[in-house]
């Protein structure tokens, strides 16, 4: 499908489980494909491979339950591998390509080559997928043994600080803000370097547009209301950078992805 679409010269848009996604009101002109499922497989011995379309929950567990450690404290992380790779998915400090041992792409002449870490332009936010357009077909993570006891403790105690700490029960795109670098930034004492941080020192918790508001749980998620549109969303977004720029000179840039056409004005 993916061949013939660019064949045809219509632009194609790849969606996993369409988190940390912003879809225009108005739709994605082109084909759009949404990649879900496969399998999951030990390829050798500390090496588990997944498709790129299994959910990241289903890996979590898939490990959990033979005793394979290195992905439990992702439990509850919305999405798909291949959009964890894309996007270098990242918890609680700790960044997806850590954990990752090759991953398969595919090119725009189909064929799948298999890349190392090194060579995947990894950073926070952010791989190479996003400028080159390839697809993940698969990953594969370096696990260890483990009791299986430990590494269930461990999903749940990920589990208690997502629900602790984030909006999970409200519709949302997840985190609409990379957190700053702190490296490049000055921030008067007592301002934490993280988005969510900025936006509520800002004053902007509770802030709304239309169907959209900031969430008073956590800063940095916008939940919506029945009815919201996307615009509502994306001038929220907006009104959150204008405001933490104003106030304390830095520009936050959106971890959301914006798909489709939006007014570029505001």
């Amino acid at each position: 499908m993916v061949g013939a679409a660019r064949m045809l010269g219509l632009p194609v848009t790849l969606l996993g489980g369409g988190s940390n996604v912003l879809v225009s009101d108005t739709g994605v002109r082109g084909v759009v494909v949404r990649y879900r499922h496969g399998e999951i497989a030990e390829t050798s011995p500390g090496l588990v491979r997944a498709a790129g379309g299994v959910t990241l929950n289903g890996l979590v567990r898939w490990t959990i339950s033979r005793g394979f450690a290195g992905l439990e404290a992702w439990a509850g992380t919305p999405g798909t591998v291949g959009g964890a790779i894309c996007g270098n998915a990242h918890f609680r400090g700790r960044l997806m390509s850590e954990m990752v041992a090759a991953v398969g792409l595919l090119d725009e002449d189909g064929e799948t080559r298999r890349v190392t870490p090194d060579r995947m332009g990894f950073g926070y936010d952010r791989s190479r997928v996003q400028e080159t357009g390839e697809v993940v077909v698969w990953a594969e993570f370096a696990v260890a043994h483990a009791r299986v006891t430990d590494l269930r403790a461990e999903a749940r105690s990920s589990l208690r600080f997502r629900k602790r700490t984030q909006p999970l029960g409200v519709p949302s795109a997840g985190c609409a803000f990379r957190n700053p670098d702190p490296g490049r930034v000055r921030l008067p004492a007592g301002v934490q370097c993280a988005a969510g941080a900025l936006i509520d020192a800002a004053g902007l918790k509770g802030c709304v547009v239309g169907g959209a508001r900031v969430s008073h749980q956590h800063a940095n998620f916008i939940v919506t209301e029945p009815g919201a549109r996307a615009r509502d969303v994306r001038a929220l977004i907006d009104r959150c950078r204008a405001d933490v720029a104003a106030k304390y000179g830095v520009t936050l840039a959106p971890e959301v992805m914006f798909l489709g056409e939006f007014d570029e004005s505001t």
